[in-house]
């Protein structure tokens, strides 16, 4: 059976309704950003929330690009426990990329889908202040200094709110300063679930390239549409969340235990993904609730 055009409508009018003038943030990585059809997809859905009242955020990362850009100067990512060993010369090479290229890209693309994008680092106002991360514990060896990597202390919502009002969309790189003026560079799960905080967001977005929380990990209809931040430790000792699913669901829980009403993971290789979520009765993706 065909759906109206007027039926699609007025079943989004009560989301429209309820999320109007509200702020969400959404995080995305290197996954959707190198699919260009599935990132101008995202873009035209959070260009359409701005125009019907809703004010979007978003933070994204860029490992792959970082790591494929290191290659180049000839040298070696390395790791541990999931961050980025990240010498003087790798954070100038992060920062190249993530300011110089992702950033700037995704600016030009909500321009070009009819938005006021805006680009920012935490050296912006100095709205993301951070602190060097202490040496990384590796079993059965001496402690790992990360170099210029940061934990986030604060967000100052001052320029986000500023902006948001005067009718930009915001697009955050994950690189912080510390309070000698030094940029770190901060997971990007992370920072962006502290400006989520620290915005007192509506929602939080994780956008990946999974289809959600699936009950049975090898078995993609088997996703889990929503449960509380306090199901989050007895699903991973169960073995429901697990491996890389692990970080993405534990700064949903953090978002919400923070403030934030809820916290989604969808796959943005889904068509209109967040637009599905957001403004129909089914949605998509897995919703995180703080109870």
């Amino acid at each position: 059976m065909t759906v109206k055009r007027e039926q699609v409508l007025i079943e989004a009018l009560p989301y429209i309704r309820e999320f109007y003038d509200s702020i969400m943030v959404f995080k995305i990585g290197g996954s959707i950003m190198s699919d260009r059809n599935v990132l101008e997809d995202f873009i035209q859905d959070v260009v359409l929330l701005r125009y019907i009242g809703i004010h979007p955020i978003i933070v994204h990362g860029g490992g792959p690009e970082i790591s494929q850009a290191m290659e180049k100067f000839g040298k070696k990512a390395e790791f541990v426990g999931g961050l980025r060993i990240t010498d003087r010369e790798t954070l100038g090479i992060a920062r190249m990329v993530l300011l110089g290229n992702i950033n700037a890209e995704l600016v030009n693309l909500i321009g070009k889908h009819g938005g006021k994008g805006i680009g920012l680092s935490g050296q912006d106002g100095m709205f993301l202040k951070a602190r060097k991360k202490s040496p990384v514990k590796v079993q059965g060896k001496e402690p790992v200094d990360l170099g210029f990597v940061g934990e986030v202390e604060k967000v100052d919502p001052e320029i986000l709110m500023i902006m948001a009002g005067k009718g930009y969309i915001p697009v955050i790189s994950p690189i912080a300063v510390d309070d000698g003026g030094n940029n770190l560079n901060v997971n990007a799960d992370t920072a962006a679930g502290a400006v989520a905080i620290a915005m007192r967001a509506k929602k939080f977005f994780s956008i990946t390239d999974v289809e959600g929380v699936r009950m049975n990990p090898d078995d993609p209809t088997s996703v889990i549409s929503e449960f509380s931040a306090s199901d989050f430790d007895r699903l991973v000792q169960e073995g429901v969340i697990k491996g890389g699913m692990i970080p993405k669901v534990e700064a949903c829980v953090r978002v919400v235990q923070g403030g934030v009403d809820r916290a989604h993971i969808i796959d943005g290789r889904k068509h209109h993904a967040v637009l599905l979520e957001l403004l129909t009765t089914e949605g998509v993706g897995t919703m995180i609730s703080r109870s």
